[in-house]
């Protein structure tokens, strides 16, 4: 009796040791939060000082074809109610207008887009099968950009690096030859991070990219120049590319809807500076639109001939759906979700909870790892950024770049410099943890989505920051990376605007090829809440 009393005693002592700690822990977090929401007021205060004051917003739009959607605009080429060239005009005249505020475009093509255009009226003056084209072509006649990352065939592929500025494309990536065959007509290139390795679109040979809300904050990256045109009605659609959050961060920051599709489905030859396509890797190309009756469309088109996956036409019963949803990552790093953020998300769960009657939340584990487990994944991809970033002409180092950069010689921006820090001085994940950690973490998001789940995300603390802030903050682009390193497809759909007259927005995530539910979601999203909303 005297054993059973003695252990039931130390039984007593170790949950409460136990207890005590799980405590002492929360308490920790909450201060370590706090200290954080504070750090946080005090950036936004001092850069606010120095920016508030400089703010602009791009002009209104006049010409209300700007304000269509694509699929839209098509219809009415092909059945004759609008000319292409007219459309191609229109959306050359808006570049013209707010690029000189938002420097987006950094390389253009109008001239040829005009008679490129006017060869598409010929055609359907001429007369054509209007189901057929709409099947075979189904962008016939509608402008188009592209990241300057992304190979256009005689277009300048310097990957916002000055050694590389004299390079020309001799063929088109794929995704963007498969829009010129599905009848897209390209207009220009827009800006990208030196190699697409930062959250914002800066670069020394282009300069840097200005939000069309707010022209003091972020348009976010690396496809930051064709959120910022699109969003401002430079262009009717976009091809962007995402490895770690590069179509959705500037979908977020612009207010636009952009689509991370499930692994190994696009084509990536002429991403970046990959010439062929590769078996396994975190990049996948994606659509970046106003309206969300672009996504499907588009996507069938960057797919090819792999749309077979995905059920993009199946119908989906929203009423039928599992939703669950996440506050915040639980990286203690990471900022604190703030007011507005919350607020978008609620009203996406709550709308939701209505249509299906009930949502659930969950708390993915692993999430609070997310930029370790993309880093190490990173490290997979075959990517040597040190020699890339010379133009393959040397090695380079963290150390030579610093001094280069304290004496003025330096030839690339200081977030390239800190990527290199961060290879050159700090430890890599371990391999074997990351691996384990990320199995779980797939198989646990899987098993609770299943073929008729979703989840709804943060797309991060707070709406597009001060120009130069993420450099203070920069754990806050794990809310996006989680996803590429689990291989997901995410759909980052726009909720309006906060009271600074900023866009917000929630991620959709779904199981891999579950796509069709992300995208009916937005839709649904759209419908209730508006989707996009013009800059001014």
């Amino acid at each position: 009796m005297c054993t059973s009393l003695k252990k039931q005693d130390a039984s007593q002592s170790k949950n409460i040791v136990k207890y005590t700690k799980k405590v002492c822990f929360s308490i920790l977090k909450y201060w370590i939060i706090q200290l954080h929401y504070f750090l946080d007021y005090i950036i936004d205060f001092v850069f606010g000082i120095y920016y508030d004051k400089k703010a602009k917003k791009v002009p209104s739009v006049k010409d209300p074809l700007l304000l269509e959607s694509a699929v839209s605009l098509a219809e009415k080429i092909r059945t004759r109610q609008i000319t292409s060239e007219c459309v191609v005009k229109a959306y050359i005249k808006r570049c013209k207008e707010v690029n000189g505020m938002i420097n987006a475009v950094v390389e253009e093509r109008y001239l040829d887009a005009i008679e490129e255009a006017k060869v598409v009226d010929a055609m359907i003056e001429n007369g054509i099968n209007i189901e057929m084209i709409k099947i075979k072509q189904p962008y016939l006649g509608v402008p188009f950009t592209t990241k300057e990352s992304n190979e256009a065939k005689g277009m300048i592929h310097s990957m916002g690096i000055i050694r590389r500025r004299n390079i020309r494309s001799e063929k088109d990536a794929t995704v963007v030859g498969y829009l010129k065959d599905a009848g897209g007509i390209l207009i220009a290139k827009t800006n990208v991070p030196e190699l697409n390795l930062w959250v914002e679109s800066r670069n020394k040979v282009y300069g840097q990219t200005n939000n069309p809300y707010n022209t003091t904050r972020t348009v976010g990256g690396s496809s930051g120049g064709e959120g910022a045109i699109i969003a401002a009605c430079g262009a009717a659609i976009s091809i962007a590319s995402d490895i770690g959050g590069s179509t959705r961060i500037p979908a977020f920051y612009n207010g636009l809807f952009g689509h991370k599709p499930s692994e190994r489905l696009t084509p990536v030859a002429g991403i970046g500076l990959r010439k062929k396509d590769y078996p396994d890797s975190m990049v996948v190309a994606g659509p970046l639109c106003k309206k969300a009756e672009d996504l499907t469309p588009l996507l069938k088109v960057l797919i090819g001939a792999k749309i077979s996956m995905l059920k993009l036409d199946d119908p989906v019963n929203l009423k039928d759906l599992k939703v669950f949803y996440q506050e915040n990552s639980g990286d203690l790093r990471a900022s604190k979700v703030n007011k507005a953020m919350r607020a978008t998300l609620r009203k996406a769960v709550e709308h939701f909870k209505e249509l299906t009657g009930s949502a659930t939340m969950i708390e993915i584990p692993g999430s609070e790892y997310s930029i370790l487990l993309w880093k190490h994944w990173m490290n997979r991809e075959g990517f040597n950024f040190k020699l890339e970033i010379t133009g393959r002409e040397y090695v380079t180092s963290a150390k030579r770049e610093l001094y280069n950069y304290i004496t003025g010689s330096s030839e690339i921006t200081f977030a390239a410099i800190v990527k290199m820090m961060d290879e050159d001085f700090l430890p890599k994940p371990n391999a074997k943890w990351a691996e384990d950690v990320t199995k779980k973490t797939k198989e646990f998001l899987a098993d609770k989505l299943g073929d008729d789940g979703v989840l709804f995300y943060p797309s991060g603390p707070f709406p597009a920051v001060y120009h130069y802030s993420s450099f203070l903050r920069p754990f806050n682009f794990g809310y996006f990376c989680l996803f590429n390193a689990l291989r997901f497809p995410v759909c980052q759909v726009p909720m309006g605007l906060d009271e600074h007259g900023l866009p917000v927005g929630i991620q959709v995530i779904a199981a891999p090829y579950n796509d069709h539910l992300c995208i009916a979601v937005a839709k649904e999203l759209e419908r209730a809440f508006g989707g996009w909303v013009p800059p001014s």
